[in-house]
């Protein structure tokens, strides 16, 4: 079974293999895929305390800097361990860390992107993905005019070369553990199969098109239209979301 979502929350955090839409973890039971947007959420507000000097933050206090009830606070992290002490809180720094390790970003993790259009130029761009332990390592394209360009890393490869760009990579132990897909949407499934056949078990795409996969690959996916839709949905009928 595959998971295909399009929450934004926690765009290309790693994930391990799948069961049933249940993660699993060297953790206490299998945790639920919805919990992982959720420690992302936490995670980024951890990170604004540490950096704030704070050395304690109560389950409470977490809770309503995130919008979510303590109790849905304290199960989460209850799969990962028994990190805070009751009526104390948890220590910042500790619990920042616990939660780095349980969404994979103790090692740093390599990435590519197919696609060098405005999007995939965009994303080649973003300084934030090395800052969370995502490399980008190589950008592909089909169009001549974009091959051999410069962008990102380096220079725009010919999609022709994936494959064996990839092969390469695992040769010498710098394998490519997740692509980016910012292409057409009818060039989406030829490009998703090609990075299937390449190794690729994680998948970002960003095409407005669903694609299909074997059952060890995960694929997620943000159709940013749809999102907008989503707000305009509100703003046309003046609901507040929930």
């Amino acid at each position: 079974m595959c998971i295909r979502e399009t929450e934004f929350s926690s765009l290309l955090q790693p994930c391990p293999s799948l069961r049933s839409a249940r993660l699993v973890l060297p953790v206490k039971g299998s945790v639920p895929a919805a919990t992982v947007p959720r420690l992302a959420l936490y995670l980024r507000k951890v990170r604004e305390l540490r950096a704030q000097g704070r050395e304690r933050v109560s389950s409470q206090e977490l809770a309503e800097l995130v919008d979510l009830n303590p109790a849905q606070i304290r199960k989460d992290l209850s799969y990962f361990g028994e990190f805070g002490v009751r009526g104390v809180g948890y220590e910042v720094a500790r619990l920042a860390g616990e939660i780095e390790r349980c969404l994979g970003l103790s090692r740093t993790w390599n990435m590519i992107i197919v696609g060098a259009g405005q999007l995939g130029t965009a994303l080649a761009w973003y300084r934030g993905f090395t800052q969370q332990g995502f490399r980008l390592v190589g950008v592909f394209d089909s169009s001549p005019k974009k091959i051999g360009g410069s962008i990102g890393p380096g220079q725009v490869m010919a999609v022709a070369g994936l494959e064996q760009f990839c092969r390469q990579r695992d040769a010498s132990d710098e394998r490519v553990d997740i692509a980016l897909v910012a292409v057409p949407a009818e060039a989406a499934q030829v490009t998703v199969d090609r990075l299937v056949a390449a190794g690729i078990r994680a998948i970002l795409s960003f095409a407005p098109v669903r694609v299909s996969v074997p059952p060890e690959v995960l694929v997620r996916q943000v159709d940013l239209s749809s999102e907008l839709m989503h707000l305009s949905f509100f703003l046309s009928h003046e609901h507040t979301p929930s």
